[in-house]
């Protein structure tokens, strides 16, 4: 009888796991098909907001990348809150969440393997790159034709 509880149990993880997977993946898809969001920080009580393009799935974490140098890895280090908000086709996606910095080589080297056309300013080994993942996040998917659909990450 327990062995059923805990096979039942464990199911339903995975199911929930492939399901969190999925939706990570929508995500993921409509950022890259758009090419450019823009991502939204505060300095302050000032906000601040910049286009980007560079976005990732690594072990099932959705990442973005920056130069440490730049005020928006400053800005994030001081409030790792964010939003991010991307346009395409009659729907946009905004995506707020909390943003963690990675400093594994592994992470950084896949994201440039991804962007190798940023491999001539940025390198897996500098004391520059930095990529951040998602720790936590609401996806809200939204048009004028459909209702939202949200997603949490």
């Amino acid at each position: 009888m327990n062995g059923r509880i805990y096979e039942k149990k464990e199911n339903q993880k995975k199911i929930k796991e492939n399901e969190r997977k999925k939706s990570m993946n929508e995500v993921y898809r409509f950022l890259k098909d758009c090419g450019v969001y823009f991502l939204a920080t505060a300095e302050g009580d000032q906000p601040r907001v910049r286009p980007f393009g560079t976005v990732n799935l690594f072990e099932n974490r959705l990442y973005i990348q920056m130069g440490k140098v730049k005020n928006v890895s400053k800005q994030i280090q001081a409030n790792p809150k964010v939003e991010l908000c991307a346009f395409k086709d009659g729907r946009w996606l905004r995506l707020s969440g909390e943003l963690v910095r990675d400093e594994r080589v592994e992470a950084k080297k896949d994201m440039l393997d991804h962007y190798p056309e940023l491999r001539s300013m940025y390198d897996e080994n500098d004391d520059n790159t930095e990529v951040l993942y998602f720790k936590s996040g609401t996806a809200v998917f939204s048009s004028f034709t459909e209702p939202p659909k949200t997603i949490e990450l």
